[in-house]
């Protein structure tokens, strides 16, 4: 059977078997072959599975050399390219700590995520702002995290008030500006300036009129809840004189919130409102709010909401949510959580560390155990203490193999498996009654 003739081969070639000139690489070829090299980070897990012992060395060489890849790509003309890329090294960053391999790129990537958050389109500018929070989150708290934050602060906050830039990419600049801001600054007027820029977009959700427009506000609800929330972050660590002055203007403000048609606006509003109280009464032990009532009956509403026009999905998370902060208003009270991570633990007991805990988990994902247990700013920002080192041989000893968890999981199945068919079956002994 006589081979098939390769096609477009006589059109690659022209006279005299001399190749003719060839188009170069579209943007979507560029972006395949990018997304292909960073397929590897495309799932934060694939830096901790189990497997065969390797040489660390070698694989951090290697990793190095993948990242190297990557910050050149953040230059690349395909815009596809530049943001695989940024996507990348956010899943590096989020799942090691690269302290060292930063801080001599540090002024490279500053200007990688600079220029894609200027010239970039909204995906690109949201996994630039991304990445700039990883950055700082990787620096901590030093002179090099704030040559960083002098050089993005203003670009972040003329995105975040641009109103022509697309919600998305305004959203993601709110929350990079807050947690850069939250980890670099001691300028006591640079932290005053961060809050007003993103005080001036969530007070406008207090306007419950119609936009000029006549088209309602309710489309912008997802960049007031992460100007909002970074705004809450900066004020857990402002002085206690401006807290005051901050609870004083918006205390009466933010119930109004509470009415939204949005679920996690609502929400937003109801942890904050919890953590302005839990504030409140650490300044003023007698602190006294003169609506009271009122405030109370609106998150009982909330905490018992059985509307039927609402998915249950989202009355389940909005009632869980409003009994805690009902609880936190009117007893002042607070439902401890415990975070595991490796061999230690950490106890969520107010309203400020909660905030705290979730803006970051936020940012990390499944990176933020690993980040508790290894990131020095984290820990400190926590009380911590210094990271807990443990040899080889422990953390041999303490690990379990897939094996041995299966074998675990497998027990604990068919255990379980009896009791509930004991409790199933019929002719089981379910004593006399009478």
């Amino acid at each position: 059977m006589p081979k098939p003739k390769k096609r477009g081969s006589n059109h690659q070639r022209g006279a005299g078997g001399q190749p003719r000139n060839v188009q170069p690489f579209s943007d979507e070829d560029a972006s395949i072959e990018t997304m292909s090299h960073c397929s590897g980070f495309s799932d934060p897990a694939s830096f901790t599975e189990d497997g065969p012992e390797v040489d660390e060395e070698a694989t951090q060489e290697d990793l190095e050399y993948k990242l190297k890849g990557f910050i050149d790509l953040t230059l690349d003309k395909s815009a596809k390219t530049r943001q695989a890329a940024l996507e990348s090294l956010k899943s590096a960053f989020s799942s090691k700590i690269l302290y060292e391999f930063i801080m001599e790129r540090r002024m490279t990537l500053t200007d990688s995520i600079e220029r894609c958050i200027k010239k970039g389109k909204s995906d690109e500018q949201c996994a630039a702002a991304g990445l700039a929070c990883l950055l700082c989150v990787q620096m901590g708290s030093g002179i090099e995290s704030e040559e960083i934050f002098k050089t993005l602060g203003p670009v972040l906050k003329k995105i975040v008030c641009d109103g022509t830039a697309s919600i998305q990419a305004r959203q993601a600049c709110a929350t990079c500006l807050g947690i850069c801001c939250f980890i670099v600054t001691d300028d006591i007027t640079e932290l005053y300036s961060t809050m007003e820029c993103l005080e001036n977009i969530f007070t406008k959700a207090y306007q419950r009129d119609r936009d000029t427009n006549g088209v309602s506000s309710t489309h912008n609800a997802v960049l007031h809840i992460s100007a909002l929330l970074a705004w809450t972050l900066l004020l857990t660590i402002c002085p206690m004189n401006e807290v005051k002055k901050k609870i004083e203007t918006h205390l009466h403000k933010l119930p109004s919130l509470l009415s939204c048609d949005d679920l996690n606006m609502r929400i937003a509003a109801g942890e904050t409102l919890a953590l302005l109280f839990e504030l409140a009464r650490e300044t003023d032990a007698d602190f006294f709010y003169e609506d009271m009532e009122l405030l109370t009956e609106k998150l009982r509403a909330l905490a018992t909401d059985g509307n039927k026009h609402r998915a249950k999905v989202d009355k389940r998370k909005q009632r869980s949510v409003f009994r805690d902060v009902l609880r936190a208003v009117e007893e002042r009270d607070f439902p401890t959580e415990m975070v595991k991570f490796g061999p230690e633990r950490m106890y969520i007991d107010c309203w400020v560390k909660k905030q705290t805990y979730d803006t970051f988990k936020e940012i990390l994902g499944s990176g933020m155990q690993y980040h508790l247990q290894s990131n020095d700013f984290l820990r400190n920002v926590f009380e911590l203490g210094p990271p807990v080192m443990l040899d080889a041989a422990t953390l041999k000893t303490m690990k379990i193999s897939r094996f041995e968890r299966h074998l675990c999981n497998s027990a604990a199945f068919k255990a379980r498996t009896k009791a509930r068919s004991k409790c199933r079956d019929k002719r089981a002994d379910v004593g006399e009654f009478f």
